[in-house]
C-alpha cells in the first residue's frame, strides 16, 4: 500500500483521540487555557454530560482578531518559548483547540482589553469559517456543541449523563484546588449550581478553597506538609488516619501547578499510611510538588495528565517520609466525626433538636422523644420522677439506690489538673469492661481499651524488630528461582537491603537467583513468590517494602492476640497508664486495623445535645 499524507481533518480526528478521551478532557484544557490567560474568573455550564453543551467562560486576556485563525490551527500556541524543558504554563501543545473543532461545534468569542469589540470564530468537524465581528466583553466564550458529532463511533464508549457530568465536575474541583485566588462556578441542568468563591492567596487562602472543595471538616481532620529535599519542596495537607475514605478520589496530588494522576504518588501515600490504614480504606490528601520544570517531563501524555520524574526515588522517599514525620509530630489526633457519628446516634431518626421551638412549645418535644417500649410501667420504673405524689419517699429511693452502669471507676476524687490538661485527660471510669471514659478540661473522651493496647503493642514489636537485623533461618538445599534477567537486576541490586529483614539472595548465573537465607519470623513460605512480589515493587517504586509489609502483618497478628482483650477489667492507674502510652506513641488514633481507638466529645456538643446550646 502506497505511503499518503493524510488529511489536515484526519491528523486533528487522530489527536482528539489522543487528547480528548471525554467531555472532560474538553473542560480540562478550556480550563486550563482561561487559567493561562490570566483569567481571575471562570465559568462552566454543561448539559447532556457534557456531549450537548459545554460553555467556558473566562475574563482573561482575551485573544486578539488576528490571532484567532492561529488559534485553532494546529501546533499553534502562545504558551511556549521553544524550550520544553522548561514549562510553566499548564496548556502549551496546540492541539486542544483543533482537536475539539474536528470533532464537535467549535465557537470562540474573544476581546481583549484595547480592542474596541470582539470577534468569534466557528469550526465544525474540522472546517473552519471565517473570522467575524462580535459583541463581548473582556476574555474569551469557549463553546462546544453535539461533542463527537464528526465520529459518532465514539459515542458508544461514553458512559451515562450522570457519569459525565460528575467526571467534569470532578476536574473543576481538581483544578479549583490549585488556584484558589480564582473564583469557579459550575452548572448543568442535572445538578445544582456550584460556585467556589475567590479565597485569596497564600496558606491561609489555600486552606479555605480546600474547605470549599472536600469539606470543612478535613482541614480540621487534617495535617500540614511541609518539607524540602534537594531543591523539591513538598507542601499541603493530609488526613489524620483516622480520617479516611474507601477509595483514592479524595486523594489531589499537583506537580508546578498543575493537577495529576500519578502513579508513582499514588503509590507514595500508600506506602505513607500502609502502617496506619487498612488496605481497603485511603487517606484524604492535597499535595503540591514544587520543583524545576527541567526535573519533570509533563510532555508524556497528549492530555498531559501523566508526568514523569528525573528522580523518581527522590520523590517517594520525600513523600513518604514527610508524611510519616508529619504523623508522628502531630501526637494524636481524634477525628471530629466521630462526635458527628455520636450527635446521630443520640438523636432517633436525625432530626435535630430545635431550642427555640421547645421553648416556644415545650410539647413538641414530645414528638422527638422515641415511643416507650412496650409494657412500660412508669409507676414501677427506677427512673420515675422524684417529685409528684410520691415526694422524696419510694421512689426517690428507687433513683439513689440505682446501681452505676460502669463496670470499675477509676476515681471519686477530683482528677488531678495535670491530668485534665493532658489530651486524653483522666480515666474516671470502665464501662462494659471494654471502654475508659476519661475526662478532659473541655471534652468527654471514650477509648476502646483492647484496639488502644493493640497498636501499643505493635509499635513496640515493631521497633524490635527493625532495630536490628532480623533472624534468619538457613536452608539446608539453596531454593533456585528462574526470573527475568531484568528483575535479577533489581533484586541483586537491593540484596543488602533484603539481607537487613533475613532474606538472604544472590546471583545464579544468567536469569535465576539462589535464596540462601529465608526471615525465620515467616516460617515455611513460597521464595518465588515473595521474589516476584519484591521485583514488581522494586521496579514500579524502587523499594523492598513488600518484605518489610509481610513481617508488618505478622507483627499486628501476635500484637492483636498479646494486647488487652475485651472484657478485662482494669484498674485506675491502668487505665491511666494506657492513655498516657497512647499519647506518647505515634499512630495510636487508629488501631491495626484502621479503626479508631478513641472518640471525643467537647462539652460544647454535650451541651448541644441537651439544647443548652
Amino acid at each position: 500500500m502506497a505511503i499518503r499524507q493524510l488529511s489536515d481533518t484526519m491528523i486533528n480526528q487522530i489527536a482528539a483521540g489522543e487528547v480528548i478521551e471525554r467531555p472532560a478532557s474538553v473542560v480540562k484544557e478550556l480550563v486550563e487555557n482561561a487559567l493561562d490567560a490570566g483569567a481571575a474568573r471562570v465559568e462552566v455550564v454543561v448539559s447532556g454530560g457534557g456531549l450537548g453543551l459545554i460553555r467556558v467562560s473566562d475574563d482573561g486576556g482575551g485573544i486578539p482578531e488576528s490571532e484567532l485563525k492561529l488559534a485553532v490551527a494546529r501546533h499553534c500556541t502562545s504558551k511556549l518559548a521553544g524550550d520544553l524543558h522548561d514549562i510553566r504554563s499548564l496548556g502549551f501543545r496546540g492541539e486542544a483547540l483543533p482537536a475539539i473543532g474536528s470533532v464537535g461545534k467549535l465557537m470562540i468569542r474573544s476581546r481583549t482589553a484595547d480592542a474596541g469589540a470582539g470577534a468569534e470564530i466557528h469550526v465544525s468537524g474540522g472546517a473552519v469559517s471565517a473570522v467575524r465581528p462580535a459583541p463581548a466583553n473582556r476574555g474569551s466564550i469557549v463553546e462546544v456543541r453535539d461533542l463527537f458529532f464528526a465520529t459518532p463511533a465514539r459515542l458508544k464508549f461514553m458512559k451515562g449523563e450522570r457519569a459525565e457530568t460528575s467526571a467534569i465536575a470532578d476536574v473543576v474541583k481538581r483544578i479549583a484546588i490549585a488556584f484558589p485566588e480564582v473564583r469557579f462556578a459550575y452548572s448543568s441542568p442535572d445538578r445544582s449550581a456550584t460556585e467556589f468563591a475567590a479565597a485569596g492567596e497564600g496558606e491561609e487562602g489555600m486552606l479555605r478553597r480546600i474547605a470549599q472543595v472536600i469539606g470543612k471538616d478535613f482541614p480540621e481532620n487534617s495535617i500540614a506538609i511541609d518539607a524540602e529535599r534537594e531543591g523539591v519542596r513538598l507542601s499541603g495537607r493530609v488526613s489524620i488516619p483516622s480520617f479516611s475514605r474507601a477509595n483514592a478520589l479524595s486523594q489531589y496530588a499537583y506537580v508546578n501547578g498543575r493537577p495529576v494522576r500519578d502513579k508513582l504518588i499514588a503509590g507514595a501515600l500508600r506506602g505513607a499510611f500502609a502502617d496506619v490504614l487498612p488496605r481497603d480504606r485511603h487517606a484524604v490528601t492535597v499535595l503540591f510538588l514544587t520543583l524545576d520544570p527541567a526535573l519533570v517531563d509533563v510532555n508524556v501524555h497528549p492530555a498531559k495528565a501523566d508526568v514523569r520524574f528525573r528522580d523518581p526515588g527522590l520523590l517517594r522517599g520525600l513523600i513518604v517520609g514527610s508524611i510519616r514525620q508529619a504523623l508522628a509530630a502531630a501526637g494524636i489526633r481524634a477525628n471530629t466525626e466521630g462526635a458527628t457519628a455520636m450527635h446521630a446516634a443520640f438523636r432517633p431518626g436525625g432530626a435535630p433538636f430545635d431550642h427555640a421551638a421547645h421553648q416556644a412549645s415545650p410539647r413538641s418535644w414530645q414528638a422527638w422523644r422515641p415511643a416507650p417500649a412496650a409494657g412500660f410501667d412508669p409507676a414501677s420504673s427506677p427512673q420515675r420522677p422524684l417529685f409528684g405524689s410520691g415526694g422524696f419517699g419510694e421512689a426517690g429511693q428507687a433513683v439513689i439506690d440505682t446501681p452505676a452502669s460502669a463496670d470499675a471507676r477509676a476515681a471519686t476524687a477530683e482528677p488531678a489538673p495535670e491530668l485534665l490538661a493532658t489530651p486524653l485527660g483522666a480515666a474516671r471510669a470502665q464501662v462494659h469492661e471494654n471502654y475508659i471514659i476519661a475526662q478532659t478540661g473541655d471534652s468527654l473522651v471514650i477509648v476502646d481499651q483492647h484496639a488502644a493496647h493493640e497498636r501499643l503493642v505493635y509499635e513496640a514489636m515493631k521497633e524490635a524488630l527493625h532495630a536490628h537485623p532480623m533472624k534468619a533461618q538457613i536452608l539446608l538445599i539453596p531454593q533456585i528461582v528462574d526470573l527475568p534477567e531484568e528483575d535479577v537486576e533489581r533484586l541483586a541490586a537491593h540484596a543488602e537491603t533484603l539481607s537487613r529483614f533475613g532474606l538472604g539472595i544472590e546471583r545464579f548465573g544468567p536469569g535465576a537467583i539462589a535464596v540462601r537465607e529465608t526471615p525465620a519470623m515467616l516460617g515455611e513460605m513460597d521464595a518465588r513468590q515473595l521474589l516476584l512480589d519484591l521485583a514488581d515493587e522494586i521496579a514500579e517504586n524502587d523499594t523492598a517494602d513488600t518484605l518489610k509489609a509481610r513481617i508488618d502483618r505478622i507483627a499486628a497478628t501476635m500484637a492483636c492476640h498479646g494486647s488487652v482483650r475485651s472484657g478485662r477489667r482494669l484498674g485506675p492507674e491502668e487505665m491511666n497508664a494506657l492513655l498516657r502510652q497512647m499519647e506518647a506513641t505515634p499512630g495510636s488514633g487508629t488501631c491495626n486495623h484502621g479503626r479508631p481507638t478513641y472518640i471525643e466529645l467537647k462539652l460544647t456538643d454535650i451541651e448541644r445535645l441537651f439544647g443548652r446550646r
